[in-house]
């Protein structure tokens, strides 16, 4: 009888002391809700307010030392400026947003730009289909960076330096390294040169080409935000190894990426005609840092994963003002350049303290 008590004494005994220990909940104070560490995230979730403030900020600025800034007439110049990087920087983010770095884009651009000339103009194919194989082109250039991306493995950096001098060498060869006229144009294809006709509204002009860039950042946004592939996109470039272990298939998203990149290049090519009103197989020789230029500015991060296409947009004006507003100044060419420069260190800086915000 002493023997089947002694468990259920033992057991009282150490219910007696369970009752008697400590019961509240382990609680760990946090250290990281200070102001700073709390303005970091909602600026990293909200990566377009700091641009956003800069381009209202410059404007502001240059309208005080430029009282002419401010015209309508001005503001329609910047504008028509920065449609064609402006859409060549909505592709490159794409690419940023995927860890990666296009230097093609400009070479993509151009020799789409040719192609579509040269089919129109001097083989006298319809517009239309002209276009459509220009179209084509664009994205079949942007398939085999992303093709030597994932399949062959090689880093972007060095894949897309290598299809800039490739797909430049076919530029020069296909073209002859001749321009292609804008009286050729306006008399055999007029309808190459659609994006460079605009709308007036008082004394602000706007252009089919700053139409069609708004009209693409919105729809690129929605991609982004709004489908399973956007979320692929931006899950590919915050963490490529938790995306393949949640089951996403990370090449075919990144060739889709690279493609759909070189498709909006060859649109970019189109938009780039009537904003010239010609096609010259050396034009836009600075689009790839302007882009890339206007991608950082624009709040995207360098190593993906965290960007906008709003933010993009915002950093072309962004550049477009200070070029523009230094220009009316009265500021030297080469003190612009030295405040781009400036402006893209600053981007980088304040993306790395942003990323810090997490840690």
């Amino acid at each position: 009888m002493s023997m089947e008590q002694e468990p259920k004494q033992a057991g009282s005994e150490f219910e007696v002391g369970l009752d008697a220990a400590d019961k509240s909940v382990a609680s760990f104070a946090r250290d990281d809700r200070s102001i700073d560490h709390i303005l970091r995230g909602i600026l990293r979730r909200n990566p377009t307010i700091i641009p956003a403030m800069v381009l209202v900020f410059s404007v502001i600025c240059f309208g005080i030392i430029a009282p002419n800034f401010m015209s309508p007439g001005v503001l329609s110049l910047v504008l028509k400026q920065v449609t064609v990087t402006g859409v060549v920087a909505i592709a490159q983010t794409l690419i940023i947003l995927t860890a990666g770095i296009d230097l093609s884009v400009g070479a993509i651009m151009v020799l789409s730009s040719m192609i579509m000339g040269r089919l129109a103009v001097d083989f006298g194919i319809p517009p239309f289909f002209a276009v459509t194989i220009s179209l084509f082109f664009g994205a079949l250039m942007g398939w085999v960076n992303g093709v030597l991306v994932t399949i062959v493995k090689l880093p972007p950096f060095i894949v897309t330096l290598g299809t800039l001098s490739v797909f430049t060498a076919l530029l020069l060869w296909y073209s002859g390294s001749q321009s292609i006229r804008g009286a050729d144009i306006r008399e055999m294809a007029p309808s190459l040169l659609f994006f460079g006709h605009s709308l007036r509204f008082g004394g602000f002009v706007l252009t089919y080409g700053g139409l069609a860039l708004i009209g693409l950042a919105i729809l690129i946004w929605y991609l982004l935000n709004h489908t399973a592939w956007g979320r692929h996109v931006h899950a590919i470039g915050d963490d490529p190894d938790a995306a393949m272990l949640s089951g996403i298939k990370i090449n075919r998203t990144l060739i889709s990426v690279y493609a759909l990149a070189g498709l909006i290049c060859g649109f970019a090519g189109w938009v780039a005609a009537g904003r010239v009103g010609s096609i010259s197989p050396i034009g836009f020789t600075d689009i790839n840092l302007a882009s890339i230029t206007a991608v950082v500015i624009g709040g995207t991060s360098l190593f993906g994963g965290r960007g906008s296409i709003l933010g993009s947009v915002l950093g072309a004006m962004i550049v477009g003002v200070f070029n523009t507003g230094l220009s009316l100044a009265g500021v030297d060419d080469y003190w612009q350049m030295f405040a781009a420069g400036n402006l893209v260190l600053i981007a980088v800086a304040l993306d790395q303290w942003l990323r810090r915000a997490t840690k």
